[in-house]
């Protein structure tokens, strides 16, 4: 069987395993990398990731939020009051997440959050005064009814530029 295929030479493009790579891949391999002593830094930023682009020129500092524009600043603000469809959960993620990125949309969403606390314990009341007084607990159903009808109102104002107030409402979010 040994004579049916003799041996072959090595091809030229494959590197010999002694560790050396022929001329034609850029000379020897580079020294391993030892991983007791990790490469100086000496807290300079490296120069492939370049420089923070500079704030006179209108760009944010690395770090910085990125103010909304117009449209943006809408859309969230409004979304913060349409979300009280939902519940206070939307109105209040929009106002973690936005709140620093636009100061609109962070006093509508803090808005909107406040009256959907306020909702929140009325429907709690609501229920509790079920349990004690039968059929109470139908007057939550309205009390849903009127926060959509004035979560619409609110997203309507927003998307007009105005700034929304609620009829009833506890400041509980500063």
């Amino acid at each position: 069987m040994s004579d049916l295929h003799p041996p072959q030479p090595p091809a030229d493009d494959v590197p010999p395993v002694s560790g050396e790579v022929p001329p034609q891949f850029g000379g020897p391999t580079p020294p391993p990398y030892n991983s007791a002593t990790p490469p100086p830094y000496n807290g300079a930023t490296p120069p492939q990731y370049g420089t923070p682009p500079h704030p006179q020129y209108g760009a944010p500092p690395y770090g910085a939020p990125v103010p909304l524009d117009d449209s943006q600043t809408r859309q969230w603000a409004g979304l913060a009051h349409l979300g009280g469809i939902l519940g206070f959960v939307p109105s209040l993620v929009i106002w973690l997440v936005y709140r620093e990125r636009s100061a609109f949309v962070g006093q509508e969403a803090r808005t909107a959050l406040n009256f959907q606390i306020t909702v929140l314990i009325g429907y709690v009341a609501s229920s509790v005064l079920n349990g004690i007084i039968p059929f109470i607990g139908l007057v939550a159903f309205p009390l849903w009814i009127v926060a959509v009808i004035f979560s619409i109102q609110g997203y309507q104002a927003v998307q007009r530029g105005q700034a929304y107030k609620y009829p009833f409402s506890l400041d509980l979010i500063k």
